[in-house]
């Protein structure tokens, strides 16, 4: 009996360890990575992205820990697929979307984008937020595709009916996966923020205030800080300066 223990609390660990802990998959900055999944998903990660997957006989689960992550969902209806983000959770089956979580130490007014590239997908308060967003009376977002969700914060159950809808061009939303960067008509403390993604070398805004409110259209090379500075400083009369440890953008 005893021997019979021991044998089936083994065979439980290593049924249950993969599920707990998962593969974890990372990027460094500037960096894209491919990874196929044992079900035959695939995950594009951006730049300075973390993601944990694990699989179990029931569901798929990634965990987003930081940066963004375009999803194609292979199909299993048995087997959701669910992503989490902060305390939000993305559950589809076959589709494709993307989520970007931003560290809430960003000066940015989102934390987290969803856009839904095809299919359909839920949104909704993690498990144990569940009961909190019931009580505030806001049930889960049913995404469309060419939809994007911003969420300010976690979508814990106040931020629920907070969240905003939009639909942005999804050529544009997935230009990272070819290495580019594209603009229409953002502030350029966006268009800063986002190049600022791909490179160790920063730009700064010298008289942020000043400037930061000013407009950018265009497509450029993510990582190619110097060429996107040099490009904003010709349409709007600035001067770059490098540095060692950062390129800055000051009006002459």
């Amino acid at each position: 009996m005893a021997a019979l223990f021991l044998v089936l609390a083994s065979v439980l660990v290593l049924a249950l360890q993969p599920w707990q802990t998962g593969e974890v998959y990372a990027t460094g900055v500037g960096e894209h990575r491919v990874v196929m999944l044992a079900d035959g998903s695939r995950m594009s990660l951006n730049t300075a992205t973390k993601v944990r997957a694990s699989h179990s006989s029931s569901q798929r689960l990634v965990e987003v820990e930081a940066g963004e992550a375009l999803f194609e969902v292979a199909k299993d209806t048995s087997r959701p697929f669910l992503v989490t983000a902060g305390e939000t959770e993305v559950k589809a089956t076959g589709t494709a979307f993307l989520v970007h979580l931003r560290p809430s130490s960003q000066a940015v007014s989102t934390s987290l984008e969803v856009t839904l590239i095809e299919g359909q997908v839920v949104l909704r308060p993690q498990t144990g937020l569940l009961a909190a967003a019931e009580v505030a009376g806001s049930g889960p977002v049913v995404m469309k595709a060419g939809e994007r969700v911003r969420v300010d914060g976690a979508m814990a159950a106040p931020r629920m009916s907070k969240a905003r809808v939009d639909r942005p061009g999804l050529d544009r939303a997935v230009a990272w996966t070819r290495g580019e960067s594209s603009f229409d008509d953002v502030t350029l403390n966006e268009a800063v923020a986002e190049m600022n993604r791909y490179s160790s070398k920063p730009i700064v805004m010298v008289d942020a205030d000043r400037l930061k409110a000013l407009r950018v259209s265009g497509l450029f090379r993510t990582g190619d800080s110097a060429s996107f500075a040099r490009a904003v400083a010709a349409l709007h009369g600035f001067d770059v300066r490098e540095h060692s440890d950062r390129l800055e953008l000051a009006p002459r």
